[in-house]
């Protein structure tokens, strides 16, 4: 029987930031509905369909002035490093994330009880669910405790998505995503309203970081001032809503975020260090390979970067940290002197809300098959990976610290003099600790009660509370978090 005509279908996107094209067969009478079924089938998985976003961010211009978006570090004035990381988890992340900041604001810091910990929160990185809650959080501060339960843990976000198994949307999964940038616009129309990275332009508390994943270099993307001078871009107009909802692209629900490169078009110089690291056969692999994507967008070899979901790569949101670790060139960066010689407590929590173990083929013969199959390769690698990459970066901090104080009982007493060292003043007095806040400080039984929430951006308000009370309990389990307490 030979196979119906196929008809094109162009369908647009509600923000007009993307067309799909969609080849189904046109039946007839004569034609059977099993066999439309299996040629549109067929059809989709040839590669009928084309799903694609459009960029969002604009040429940096030939001034550097013109990207004059503020330090990568903050500058503080006390004596204390406070860094936050949020994993990935859909809601569940973004909540459980919200009740260790909720905690925070309970813990009074130093003589000032107007202020608590959360106001010297100096980093924080997010990735997937927990991009949306670090951004927010960094947009408003302590103000993002009063509604953010309200406007996003409470909401559906998946509202406005394809969730559903058809054909037309298997055909957009192999098209490029069966979403677009609905996600997008809805962060954009219901939490951010609108914001632009020219919010976080004030050298302030805290730095955010909103981690992606680079798909064709296999890197970590980090939305900022060193990933947009690379890309000759202008970070301060690009929307907060598109750097989440690129942290947040599982690949085949979303089509990737692109950004555009524009070679040759300013004047902004990139980092020494990135040539080092890209001549350096020595070099860290997740340096060097971070270098090398940067002058990649820089030299033109590539038009186009494709952003998806930064747990891809790195769930924890440990990239930005690392890099900069591996990328100083002097013992006391990525701080400057005086911070390094004021600093007497420095703190890196880990809030992981990542997927416990899953799914009953462990028990039986046959499978996994199908998505079981798919969904199990992800998270075995996915998990493999931030155990991996926790290890990693603990071994890494751990060695910072030492130069730190290493460094500051080699100053001189003229520098000493100089950086502001009181009287009083003991190179050795630095505490620091890594710590990872999950839900196993919570104990086996109810651990598995939090782990059988599903990682999705839709949740009953009974399982987000219990999990915002879970962040803040857990926060309260830790040991390296009590002893930064006691020191203050």
């Amino acid at each position: 029987m030979p196979a119906p005509p196929l008809t094109m279908i162009e369908l647009t996107g509600p923000g007009g930031g993307l067309r799909w094209e969609i080849c189904v067969p046109a039946l007839n009478k004569r034609t059977g509905i099993l066999a439309g079924l299996a040629i549109a089938f067929a059809g989709v998985l040839a590669g009928c369909a084309s799903v694609y976003n459009l960029p969002g961010n604009a040429p940096l211009g030939a001034s550097v002035a013109d990207n004059n978006f503020g330090r990568e570090v903050p500058s503080y004035d006390d004596d204390m490093l406070l860094a936050l990381s949020f994993s990935g988890g859909g809601t569940r992340a973004a909540a459980f994330s919200f009740g260790v900041l909720g905690e925070l604001d309970r813990s009074r810091a130093g003589s000032n009880q107007a202020k608590s910990l959360l106001d010297h929160v100096d980093f924080v990185s997010g990735v997937s669910g927990g991009s949306v809650t670090a951004a927010y959080f960094g947009l408003k501060k302590r103000a993002a405790l009063d509604d953010f339960r309200e406007r996003f843990l409470l909401r559906n976000a998946e509202e406005g998505l394809n969730t559903q198994l058809s054909l037309g949307n298997i055909g957009r999964a192999f098209g490029g995503g069966v979403n677009d940038s609905q996600f997008t616009e809805w962060l954009d129309r219901n939490l951010f309203d609108g914001a632009r990275f020219e919010t976080f332009r004030e050298d302030r508390r805290p730095r955010v970081w909103i981690n992606a994943s680079d798909i064709y270099n296999r890197t970590p993307f980090v939305f900022g001032k060193t990933n947009f001078d690379a890309l000759c871009s202008d970070i301060r107009p690009y929307r907060v809503a598109e750097a989440v909802a690129a942290s947040a692209a599982v690949p085949l629900a979303f089509a990737p975020i692109v950004l555009e490169t524009y070679p040759g078009g300013c004047a902004a110089q990139m980092p020494a260090w990135i040539e080092r690291a890209r001549r350096d056969p020595n070099a860290q692999p997740m340096l060097k390979s971070f270098a090398e994507a940067n002058a990649r967008y820089r030299d033109g070899s590539m038009r186009y970067v494709k952003l998806l979901d930064g747990g891809l790569v790195d769930n924890f949101g440990l990239s930005g940290f690392s890099i900069g670790l591996l990328a100083a060139q002097r013992p006391f960066e990525p701080m400057t002197e005086r911070q390094a010689v004021k600093v007497r407590r420095i703190l890196f929590l880990v809030v992981d809300a990542g997927r416990g173990i899953s799914g009953d083929f462990a028990q039986r013969l046959e499978g996994p098959s199908g998505v079981e199959l798919v969904s199990a390769a992800a998270d075995t690698a996915i998990d493999s990976s931030v155990r991996a990459s926790y290890a990693a970066f603990t071994a890494l901090a751990n060695d910072w610290a030492g130069k730190v104080k290493r460094w500051r009982c080699g100053l001189s007493a003229a520098e000493r003099s100089r950086l502001g060292a009181g009287a009083n003043w003991r190179c050795g007095d630095v505490s620091f600790a890594v710590d990872r806040v999950s839900f196993d400080q919570l104990g086996p039984a109810r651990a598995g009660i939090l782990n059988a929430i599903p990682t999705r951006f839709s949740l009953p308000a009974d399982q987000v509370d219990l999990l915002i009370e879970s962040g803040a309990d857990a926060l309260r389990q830790s040991k390296p978090y009590q002893a930064f307490r006691r020191g203050l």
